[in-house]
């Protein structure tokens, strides 16, 4: 039987983690760089310079124009209290495990309630769907199929048999 190649690749340890995000800092610049790659350029008149305001934490000005721009805002970050270090570790913790992570567990992990738990983890998957959702899949695909439901005494047996739901799944090598 072959192994799967995920099992044998390099992971991204929680040590890793701390020393990249472990500062709300680092999770500034993280987030800076990934939404502005070719450096800060205003919405309003595409200058190239900005500020960051004092009194304001995470929003920047434009230097030519004056528009102020939240670093978080139209992201799953806006209008959130909880510090970006939590969301950074929410996605760590989520994206590492084989088998998911409860929001209990996330609540345990964070150190946070569970309703905020439970709304860390659904506004990350949610993200991520629609991450996939803007790519069709392309190169290699494996497709398999499967009827669900449950066993009915006396009816139909194999494919097609009545009461089950087709369902299909494909995967890209």
């Amino acid at each position: 039987m072959a192994k799967s190649k995920i099992q044998f690749q390099k992971g991204y340890s929680l040590f890793e983690f701390l020393k990249d995000y472990g500062t709300e800092a680092q999770c500034e610049n993280a987030l800076f760089t990934w939404r502005f790659p070719n450096g800060f350029v205003c919405p309003e008149c595409a200058n190239k310079t900005c500020c960051r305001l004092r009194r304001r934490p995470r929003v920047w000005q434009c230097n030519h124009c004056r528009h102020q721009m939240s670093l978080t805002g139209n992201t799953i970050f806006a209008n959130t209290k909880l510090p970006l270090t939590k969301w950074f570790l929410a996605m760590h913790l989520l994206s590492q495990t084989k088998t998911g992570l409860s929001a209990m567990e996330l609540k345990r992990q964070l150190g946070v309630k569970y309703d905020t738990a439970w709304m860390l983890k659904h506004k990350l998957l949610q993200a991520m769907k629609e991450s996939d959702d803007k790519q069709p899949i392309s190169g290699i695909i494996q497709l398999d199929d499967v009827y669900w439901g449950g066993e009915r005494r006396g009816g139909k047996r194999g494919r097609g048999a009545a009461g089950k739901t087709p369902f299909v799944a494909a995967v890209a090598l």
